[in-house]
């Protein structure tokens, strides 16, 4: 051992299951904890008052952490590799350790820090741990193009052999954890207010979500007494079939998106588990290993298909992204925003959004559909924007991947479950209790169940007694659903068509295998009795999709 360290933090905002600061304490005598503020680190180019928090409460963590190890968390502002100059040059740094950022937006990035390191006589170690696999040895493995459909991808993966497991709890007495003098004040978490984005709705005050690695291991053990008293009871993924939309939070994934809980240990827990309590139930339903982790396979799917392609995020330039020609209506976009389209169940999921930062993914898919292909014909780019800056776990390839999937503009080949994001009946069938709706709602909480979801149904003397009148204390519909859902489904069946009569080459890219993945990727169970309602099939009728994509 000898030498000095600087372990980077950007993602991977943890000490457990951390292989790039395991492998500095096998190599160095020195380690310095860094984390840059570049203005992009972390999804923080465009990001709002809730995911900038639970970034800043992350790094407090990490903060505290190191201090209680004795030794210090630096941080700095500006450009990475003038911060790295200066540093490596101050502190005689010669190593430089990180976590692999995949996606093609960090690319730029961590290659001009490596070459700085090179240029420098420094050696610089890049860490897989962020992804369950390598992205770029998944790719390799298909012979040098990502699999086009995730049954494609499964293969490839199972082929590789199971994902590492997590690494040893670090041993910090191998080290010397290095403390400068008035390290605090030159090189202190910066007050939130300098760098943060001043608090948007009174709300956003309750901070339902709370960042860090020593959270997200408290809500593991939780989430994994749950998952398995659900094995146990012989079914999987509880929260999926049968999501709780009102009680405390229950996901992991804004942890897993700032990496302060390890995907590796969340899915070596959730094998584990299921492999010590299988039964004959669940093996009879044909839950195996990978139906209890598909989730975790999809982030990795969607990670992969973005390597390699910087445009993965917008609709031009994107190779397999469908151009359609979108509508601009900045006030419809600003009413499904902000929580005002007259659809409570809608309304209610954009709101949750704005002041929590969160969303449930049966609520996702139903606000995706509503704003694109399903009822506004809006651009899937620009609910990807409002995403990006209010949604905790925003990821920049698996946000942009959902929003493409929803929209019919890639990553699906026909989403044959034809009332399933129907903006009244699929809240109904999510919500059956309507405390959501209320919560989020309240305008409408004395309305009866069975105008809950449809407001404007309700006549007068049930909207005077409720003491709200659609049309003056909450918004009559932006859309008449119906209509709007057949001219849509149109629109579709003329796009395909011309691509036909235009003799482009078509075929089903990155597509989904079968049925079952679309009901796995959806939150679907395999007998939803919702789906032969003849009435719900006629009026949501443009949920059968184009089968074709453009290469």
């Amino acid at each position: 051992m000898g030498g000095v360290g600087i372990i980077w933090f950007r993602h991977g905002l943890r000490i457990h299951d951390n292989p790039a600061l395991m492998y500095l304490l096998d190599t160095v005598d020195v380690v310095y904890p860094v984390f840059i503020f570049d203005g992009e680190v972390a999804g923080t180019t465009l990001c709002g008052y809730n995911r900038w928090r639970f970034l800043y409460q992350s790094l407090q963590d990490l903060e505290r952490q190191f201090v209680q190890q004795g030794g210090f968390f630096y941080t700095f502002q500006g450009k990475p590799t003038e911060i790295f100059a200066k540093i490596i040059k101050e502190w005689e740094v010669t190593h430089v350790a990180f976590e692999q950022d995949p996606e093609p937006v960090w690319q730029e990035r961590d290659t001009s820090v490596k070459h700085l390191c090179e240029k420098m006589n420094v050696e610089w170690k890049e860490c897989v741990s962020h992804t369950l696999w390598n992205p770029y040895e998944v790719i390799d493995e298909n012979g040098g193009k990502p699999p086009i459909t995730f049954a494609g991808f499964q293969e490839i993966v199972q082929s590789m052999g199971q994902p590492e497991r997590p690494t040893p709890t670090p041993d910090f007495r191998k080290v010397k954890l290095a403390v400068l003098p008035n390290s605090q004040k030159l090189y202190g978490l910066p007050a939130f207010e300098k760098i943060g984005p001043a608090i948007e709705t009174e709300l956003q005050k309750k901070n339902i979500w709370r960042g860090g690695e020593l959270i997200g291991l408290e809500l593991l053990e939780g989430r994994m007494e749950h998952e398995i008293k659900a094995f146990k009871e012989g079914t999987c993924l509880p929260n999926q079939y049968t999501p709780n939309l009102v009680d405390a939070p229950m996901s992991l994934s804004p942890y897993l998106r700032f990496g302060c809980v390890s995907v590796r240990l969340f899915y070596w827990r959730v094998t584990d588990a299921f492999n010590k309590f299988k039964n004959d139930k669940l093996l009879d339903k044909g839950i195996n290993e990978a139906s209890v982790s598909v989730q975790l396979i999809w982030r990795e799917f969607f990670y992969t298909m973005s390597v390699n392609n910087i445009n993965f995020s917008k609709m031009k330039d994107n190779p397999i992204c469908l151009q359609i020609a979108w509508k601009e209506d900045p006030v419809m976009l600003k009413s499904w925003k902000m929580g005002q389209t007259g659809y409570p169940w809608i309304d209610a999921c954009m709101r949750q959004l704005r002041h929590e930062g969160w969303m449930h993914q049966v609520g996702r898919h139903a606000v995706t559909c509503f704003l694109t292909r399903g009822d506004l014909w809006i651009s899937w780019e620009d609910g990807l924007q409002v995403f990006y800056e209010w949604l905790l776990d925003a990821d920049w390839s698996i946000c942009a991947g959902n929003w493409m999937w929803i929209s019919s503009s890639a990553f699906e080949k026909f989403l044959s479950c034809p009332n399933c994001f129907c903006p009244v009946r699929y809240g109904q069938r999510m919500d059956p209790s309507g405390k959501f709706v209320r919560r989020w709602v309240p305008e409408i909480a004395r309305y009866p169940d069975c105008y809950l979801f449809e407001p404007w149904k309700a006549p007068r003397e049930v909207q005077e007694k409720a003491k709200c009148i659609v049309g003056k204390d909450y918004p009559e519909v932006i859309v008449e659903h119906k209509s709007a859902a057949a001219y849509n489904n149109e629109k579709m069946k003329s796009i395909s068509q011309f691509l036909q009569e235009q003799n482009v080459a078509l075929r089903s890219y990155c597509a989904p295998s079968d049925e079952r993945e679309i009901r796995e990727f959806s939150w679907l169970p395999d007998d939803d009795d919702d789906l032969t309602d003849e009435e719900d099939l006629e009026e949501c009728e443009q949920y059968h999709t184009v089968t074709v994509k453009v290469l």
